[in-house]
């Protein structure tokens, strides 16, 4: 290959790549080093609508949804393997999808950004196909506001 042609080719993969983390800027706003680790956190609405976050539980990073029309913490069972997750017990739900099957867990720790909440009540959904669906179990402990597509999330002083 001549000179021009890898110099061509090093200006496309440079464009490429800056290309790619734009975008991922755009798609992922809420990454857990751009969230900080003050006891409140604002997060960026998506292009899609929804509020989605780099969350760490039991001390991992994975990605969650806020879903503050869920009741509680699910987990999808890949997301559940990789925390090495044990069940209690378990229950049949009744979702916007119809009734499924999930399996009770405690989460020591969820944490937002340095918004964190201890011993969360969470399901193992194995059907979900997404990560995470971080419900009010989570955000009921918090004092959650929504203004001009963000959400900000408060941690709350007993």
């Amino acid at each position: 290959m001549s000179r021009q042609g890898l110099l061509a080719t090093l200006v496309w993969l440079c464009l490429g790549g800056l290309l790619y983390y734009l975008a991922d800027g755009v798609q992922h706003p809420n990454k857990a080093t751009q969230l900080g680790h003050e006891r409140s956190v604002t997060l960026k609405r998506g292009l899609d609508g929804h509020y989605r976050a780099e969350a760490v539980i039991n001390g991992k990073k994975v990605d969650v949804l806020i879903d503050t029309g869920a009741t509680g913490v699910a987990i999808s069972q890949r997301i559940a393997d990789q925390l090495g997750l044990k069940s209690i017990s378990a229950i049949t739900t009744n979702t916007a999808n119809g009734d499924s099957v999930g399996y009770l867990v405690r989460l020591e720790s969820v944490k937002v950004g340095g918004v964190e909440a201890r011993n969360v009540s969470a399901m193992i959904a194995p059907t979900l196909q997404g990560d995470v669906l971080l419900g009010m179990s989570y955000l009921g402990r918090m004092d959650v506001r929504l203004f001009n597509n963000e959400m900000t999330i408060k941690q709350v002083e007993k």
